[in-house]
């Protein structure tokens, strides 16, 4: 079973500025409560490492989940792919301009490769998207 979820934030600010947020990789990463960890490969800042503890009973200890940023259209389009033993993981992030500010459409998909990664993902991953959607807000020096 493959979990997938699309959440779109509103902000009142410059599609570049959610760029600069959204095309780091650590911040991007920082966000996500079960990511323990992140080093930031040396070369073109596109590729990192995710250490990820989830709360299941099969895994004890820390996932290292390999990142690479895949695609990007600077300042409107990021797309990550992320793959461990335990999952495959897909991100996208899609900005708009609007009227007033920023349309930022997220889609996330995880492929869990062990019992019990999709059913976390499952009850978590809407959760994890407030906490991305909250840690754009406080860059911006917004509240949520």
């Amino acid at each position: 079973m493959t979990v997938r979820v699309e959440r779109t934030f509103e902000f009142d600010v410059s599609p570049e500025r959610v760029w600069k947020f959204i095309a780091d990789p650590e911040k991007r990463a920082r966000s996500i409560s079960v990511v323990t960890d992140f080093e930031l490969k040396e070369n073109d800042g596109r590729e990192a490492f995710w250490y990820v503890d989830l709360p299941i009973p099969l895994l004890d200890a820390s996932a290292k989940v390999r990142t690479e940023d895949v695609e990007r259209d600077p300042p409107r389009y990021v797309k990550f792919v992320g793959r461990s033993k335990i999952m495959r993981v897909s991100g996208e992030h899609e900005i708009r301009p609007t009227e007033n500010g920023s349309r930022l459409i997220n889609t996330f998909i995880v492929d869990g490769r062990l019992p019990g990664v999709e059913r976390f993902f499952e009850r978590n991953l809407d959760k994890e998207l407030d906490n991305l959607e909250t840690a754009l807000r406080a860059d911006f020096g917004v509240e949520a």
